[in-house]
Parts: structure tokens; C-alpha cells; sequence
């Protein structure tokens, strides 16, 4: 640990992402993943257009058997990244890992990450939230870089969203009418999420060759106390906010057969959570904290390609606006990722040739989950 109550400078010298199989388009998906009663789904097609999406990835082969884990899967990520700064994962001081749901409900998440990267002993952080944990667990290997406690530290994040969107899981549920018809709420997001996993490497001083981002500084606010959960899984609808009917007390076989273990998405409430988001980028800019004219580059993750077309059109006639020619997105390309999305969206960026020295990367990511949003601000060097 450094001698000094000064704070060092960090950079990110290494990104990685994996995306796994092959790339599934959106006339196959269905078949892919599975039709719940055997049925085309309505909703679905609806939301291949809401979304925007044309190809996505998953970790399972068309018969459903799983071709990684969400661990595996963030390891190679993790390496990648290692491969990208030139280090050996004998070099990690710190692993910070996000997910929105981890291979397992117990131990954390960056164990299995720390064993499957088959790394040696160093200090770990699991983050389990929605898309936005991505940011918690790089906010700490940021920290944990610029106060001395780690030489090299590494944040990444994976989803394994597919296995939950199998037919069996929803059919014999409460999720399916007696029509063989799915519940909007969870039928969507099959059609939303897909699979993967990105990380990036931190250093206290840039790469000797190529390009690196230093973290200017990492913003999170969490609306909770505002919000009942928007997207969630281990409750039924109507008992989402209280956690005393958690699924754990009625068994995984009951709480299974009410509905109340699969992912799940309240699209009302996430019509005001949005606005939500909005309020909190006003506030960063009449802070100071963002001045949109200076920046570069955007790498906004948003869910869909009309989520994207309602963040523009609150913030079109606002100084908050950065134009649109300045956003950088992979959505079209390689699907919502959740947690995972902004680091396969800024390896992506850097492999694009169009990041110059001294230009600023601005990343946020809205997090529906009970609503929270999470700003990063990077600048090219």
C-alpha cells in the first residue's frame, strides 16, 4: 500500500469480452430458445421490433444444454482483458464480478470467477444487482487501484440469462394462461436478453504502448427509495416489494409453479423510472459533474431501440443532450447483455479505431431494477 494520503491516478489498460455459440439471428431465436406450448409468441415479435435487436448470443446449443457457466464465461472475458494489458493473471491484486443471477445462489459470484480464471489467492467482490452492478464492481477496482491496495485490478461481468428462458420453466406456472399464452412480463424479456460477458483491467499508470482510458471518476445513484422493484426475480408480481413473501418461504416447488422465481419486468412502472433517469443526468449536468459539450464519445446502454428513441426525445430540447452522432452501441449487433453490455460495448469502441488521445468517453448505464443509474467518465490516452 502506498506511503501517501494522495490518491494515485487509474487506468483501464486491458478490455475484453466473450460472446459465446454462434450468432443467432432473429428468424431462429425462437427455435433456439424454445416456443413456450409450442407456439409462436405475439409478444415476442413485437418486441424484435420494440428492440432493435438482430443477432444475439447464447450459452446453451439448441437442445438447451449449457455450452459454458456465467463464470466460465467471465474468465475468458477476464482473460482477454489480461491478453489486451500484456499481464499475466498471476499479476491480479483484486477481482471485483458482476451478474444479475451467478451460477449459484451461494458463494458469490467473483469466487467462481477467481476458480474458473484459476487464479491465485488475492482479494475478490461479488456484485449481484441488474445492468448497472457492472459499474459497482468497476467503481471498486477503481478505488482499490487509486488508494494503493492493488497494482492490477480487474472488474468484469457476465449474464447467463438463457437458462432461464427455456419453455419448461414457464409451462405449469402461473406465468402461462389457460390459453398456453405467457405473462408480458416475462415472455418480453426472452426475446430482450441474451448471454456473454466483458471485463477490463486497471492500472495505476497507462499501457507503454497503444491506447488506455483513465477513470476521470464513477457515479451511482440508486433511486430505491423510491421504487418498487422494475425488474426482479424471487417474487410474484404483487409481492415484489415485500420481502417477507420472498419465494424461499413458500419452497423452490411452489414458489416455482406461482411464478415467483423467473425474471420478470413491470413495462408501467419502467415508463417512469425512465424519467427518472433522465432527472438524475439534469442534475449531473447542472452540477458540473458532465458538460456535454466536451463530450466525445457516448456509450449509453439502453434495452432496446425505443428505450433509446425516449431517453432522446426527453433530453432533445434539454443542455443535457449529446448528439446523437457521438453514441456508440452494439445492441443492434450483439444483443442486451445486461450487466455484461457496457464492457462488450467499449471493447467493441476501442477495437473501432475511433478512440483519439485526449477525447472523453462518457458510459452510463440505467439500471431498471429498482432504479438506479451509474455514470463513468473516461478519457483517451
Amino acid at each position: 500500500m502506498i506511503e501517501s494520503d494522495r490518491l494515485r491516478d487509474a487506468y483501464m489498460t486491458g478490455v475484453g469480452a466473450f460472446l459465446p455459440g454462434p450468432r443467432i439471428g432473429n428468424a431462429e431465436m425462437e427455435d433456439f430458445i424454445g416456443r413456450i406450448g409450442g407456439r409462436s409468441s405475439v409478444v415476442g415479435r413485437r418486441a424484435l421490433r420494440w428492440n432493435g435487436i438482430e443477432g444475439r448470443y447464447y450459452a446453451l446449443d439448441a437442445s438447451g444444454q449449457p455450452l459454458h457457466s456465467n463464470a466460465s464465461m467471465c474468465a475468458l472475458a477476464a482473460q482477454a482483458a489480461l491478453d489486451d494489458a500484456g499481464l499475466d493473471k498471476g499479476a491480479l491484486g483484486f477481482l471485483a464480478a458482476a451478474t444479475t443471477q451467478g451460477d449459484l445462489l451461494v458463494p458469490g459470484h467473483a469466487s467462481a470467477v477467481q476458480a474458473e480464471l484459476g487464479a491465485g489467492p488475492m482479494e475478490i467482490a461479488s456484485f449481484q444487482s441488474v445492468c448497472a452492478s457492472a459499474l459497482m464492481a468497476a467503481k471498486a477496482a477503481w478505488l482499490n487501484v487509486r488508494a494503493g491496495e492493488a497494482d492490477v485490478a480487474l472488474a468484469c461481468a457476465g449474464e447467463f440469462s438463457s437458462r432461464w428462458f427455456r419453455p419448461e420453466f414457464y409451462e405449469g406456472t402461473a406465468l402461462v394462461d389457460a390459453k398456453g399464452r405467457p405473462a408480458v412480463e416475462a415472455d418480453f424479456l426472452r426475446f430482450t436478453l441474451s448471454d456473454g460477458a466483458g471485463a477490463v483491467v486497471m492500472e495505476p499508470t497507462p499501457r507503454p504502448e497503444g491506447r488506455s482510458l483513465k477513470v476521470r471518476w464513477i457515479d451511482m445513484v440508486s433511486l430505491a427509495g423510491r421504487f418498487d422493484p422494475c425488474m426482479w426475480a424471487g417474487a410474484a408480481t404483487a409481492d415484489r416489494a415485500d420481502m417477507k413473501s420472498a419465494w424461499s418461504h413458500a419452497g423452490p416447488v411452489a414458489a416455482h409453479a406461482a411464478g415467483a422465481v423467473a425474471l420478470l419486468q413491470d413495462f408501467e412502472l419502467l415508463k417512469i423510472v425512465i424519467r427518472a433517469w433522465i432527472g438524475v443526468w439534469l442534475e449531473k449536468v447542472d452540477q458540473g459533474r458532465i458538460v456535454p459539450d466536451t463530450v466525445d464519445h457516448l456509450l449509453c446502454h439502453y434495452s432496446a431501440k425505443s428505450l433509446r428513441e425516449e431517453i432522446v426525445g426527453l433530453l432533445k430540447d434539454t443542455k443535457a443532450m449529446i448528439p446523437e452522432e457521438k453514441w456508440f452501441s452494439t445492441l443492434r449487433e450483439s444483443g442486451n447483455v445486461g450487466s455484461a453490455s457496457i464492457w462488450i460495448m467499449l471493447d467493441a469502441f476501442m477495437k473501432s479505431g475511433r478512440a483519439r488521445p485526449g477525447e472523453t468517453v462518457l458510459c452510463i448505464v440505467p439500471e431498471s431494477g429498482r432504479a438506479m443509474i451509474g455514470f463513468m467518465m473516461l478519457e483517451v490516452v
